[in-house]
Order: C-alpha cells, then sequence, then structure tokens
C-alpha cells in the first residue's frame, strides 16, 4: 500500500475524531489546532511499519492518530514556552486564545491520545501503554533540557544532540517502532526499526535548524530566522560559537538579548553572515547526511524483503530533501 493512501486512512480517521463541545473555549482550540494540517509524518510512519508485515492496516490507525494528537498537544505546549507566533502559517493557539487555554487544551490532548491507544489488543496494550508513556516522558524531557539550554552560557554540540533525540527524535522512532509492535513482528526488527527513526528524527531536527535560517517562509510556514530572533542554541549557532574567530564571536554577543521587531532583520542578516562566513550550512548538510545513513542503516537490518521496505526508504529520502 503506497503512502499516499495510507495518508488519506490517517486524513479520513483525524477527521473523525471527537474530542469534546462543552466548554467551547477548551475544544474549540483543539479541532484548531488539528485542522491546521501538517505532513503527519508521524501517523504515517505508524502505518508504514504496520504496512511492511501486513497490508490490514486497520488495527493501527486508532493507535497511529493517538501519536498524532500527542504530537499536536507538544506543539501547543512548546508554542507557549517558547513565545512562538506562528504554527504552519497560522496563529498559534495561544495567540489566538492565551496561554491558559492552550495549557488546559493541550491537557485534554494528552488524555485524548491515551483513550486512543485503548482498542489496542489486550495481549500488546502494556507493553504500547508503557512505550508510549516512557517515549512522552522522554519528549518533556527535552523540551526541559531546551528550556535549560537558553539560561546557560555554554551548551555542547553532544548535548544538544542529546537534547533533539529527546525532544523530537524519540516520537519517530516510536512511531515505527509501535507499528511494527501492533502487527506482532520480530523484537529484533521493531528495535531496528525504532533506531531507524530516532536516527531520521535528529537529521530530521538539523534539517529544521537549517530551513529556519536559510528557508522560504512561504514554505516553511514558520518565522524563518525564529531561533536567531529568540538567541536558540541551535545546531548552527553552536557550532559557530565553536569555531567563530574573535571578531565574529563579537558580532555574536553583541546581538544577544536583542528582541526588538525593529531591528529584527537586521540581527538575522548579521547573524547570518556569520554563518555563511564560517560555511556553516555546509557543515549542517554533513551532519544531516551523517544521521541519514546511520538511519539507513538500521532499515537495512531489518529483517523483510527490500520491497517491504521501499516505500518507507522513499520517505526517508523525502524528508531529507525537504525545504518547508
Amino acid at each position: 500500500m503506497d503512502s499516499t493512501h495510507l495518508s488519506q486512512k490517517i486524513n479520513h480517521t483525524l477527521s473523525t475524531l471527537r474530542y469534546g463541545e462543552n466548554p467551547v473555549e477548551l475544544y474549540e482550540p483543539i479541532r484548531y489546532i488539528m485542522a491546521l494540517g501538517g505532513k503527519r509524518i508521524r501517523p504515517l510512519l505508524v502505518l508504514l511499519a504496520a504496512n511492511m508485515y501486513d497490508e490490514d492496516v486497520e488495527k493501527a490507525l486508532l493507535p497511529a492518530a493517538a501519536v498524532e494528537v500527542f504530537h499536536n498537544f507538544t506543539l501547543m505546549h512548546d508554542d507557549i514556552m517558547d513565545r512562538a507566533p506562528l504554527r504552519r502559517g497560522e496563529q498559534t493557539v495561544h495567540e489566538k486564545w492565551n496561554a491558559n487555554i492552550a495549557i488546559l487544551s493541550g491537557d485534554v490532548m494528552l488524555v485524548r491520545a491515551y483513550q486512543l491507544l485503548l482498542g489496542v489488543a489486550p495481549d500488546l496494550l502494556p507493553q504500547v501503554l508503557e512505550r508510549f508513556s516512557e517515549t512522552a516522558a522522554q519528549v518533556c524531557e527535552g523540551q526541559q533540557l531546551d528550556m535549560n539550554f537558553e539560561r546557560r552560557e555554554q551548551v555542547s554540540i553532544p548535548e544538544y544532540i542529546r537534547m533533539i533525540t529527546l525532544k523530537t527524535a524519540v516520537l519517530l522512532g516510536f512511531s515505527l517502532e509501535l507499528g511494527a509492535i501492533l502487527q506482532h513482528a520480530p523484537l529484533t526488527d521493531a528495535e531496528h526499526l525504532k533506531a531507524f527513526g530516532d536516527n531520521i528524527g535528529i537529521a530530521f531536527q538539523l534539517r529544521d535548524d537549517l530551513l529556519d535560517v536559510y528557508g522560504d517562509k512561504a514554505k516553511f510556514g514558520k518565522q524563518v530566522g525564529g531561533d536567531i530572533l529568540s538567541d536558540k542554541k541551535t545546531f548552527l549557532m553552536l557550532t559557530a560559537l565553536e569555531q567563530a574567530s574573535e571578531q565574529q564571536l563579537q558580532t555574536i554577543v553583541s546581538w544577544r538579548n536583542k528582541t526588538e521587531a525593529g531591528i529584527a532583520h537586521e540581527k538575522v542578516s548579521a547573524i547570518t553572515a556569520v554563518y555563511d562566513a564560517l560555511h556553516i550550512r555546509h557543515q549542517t548538510e554533513q551532519q544531516i547526511e551523517l544521521y541519514f545513513r546511520k538511519a539507513l542503516h538500521h532499515l537495512d537490518a531489518v529483517q523483510l524483503p527490500e520491497k517491504r521496505k521501499a516505500t518507507i526508504r522513499g520517505l526517508a529520502l523525502q524528508l531529507m530533501e525537504r525545504d518547508s
């Protein structure tokens, strides 16, 4: 079954979900953020992994929806913490309503995600809930590390990779692992699929870091240069800090904590010029390629005919070549 067909199944399933009606202020933000769309990569990975072992993926649809609802819950809360104005080109929930509503609506989304997993076969349910809960906690750990890094003067690149592994990558890895578990795949296959997803997730986040600086706003759906404006310690910034000359370091430091709207363009241009001089874009692309190759190594180790893995391999290639 191709990814287009599976995506249609996901979209149909998500369109049928009911979160609640009253109070309207609690449930409308959930419908709003879920209607913003997105690539639905995580539920697609659940179905692609399940489809590798059985053409019938119906049993994986609600668990896949659970992953997407949970993912959007994390986005809703992350946007509050990041004070992000845009999500997928539209107002974030806390901007459209307020932060208190966004927090509470997000809480309901987490509850609904667990409810969507309750249809998993009884013999698999404890394992699925345990792995989901572990992954959910890791995502929160990653977000806390991200916030901790904002207050620290120095963060190492390995620390940053660890943070994005938790905050972003583990949910991609879990999505693939979940699809395999639901179809009673061998344990080693599920582990390799998880490692494949983890490494793709790291590469995906590094690509996101890159696009934040070098992406097209119309395609990216978020404020280009947002990481620079908020002084986020991304892979690009940390690499620049490691390699900068004294003059370049002074330029970077001189722009810290300057968040006035009137100088936003000037700040982004100045920091991007340092990145360009240090070839940070090329170095980031090299790291993306490194983690992509690691991911493919684990996919190659999955004990299935290559034709069974072709669709998921193709999706990985698309993710790495994206410009939005």
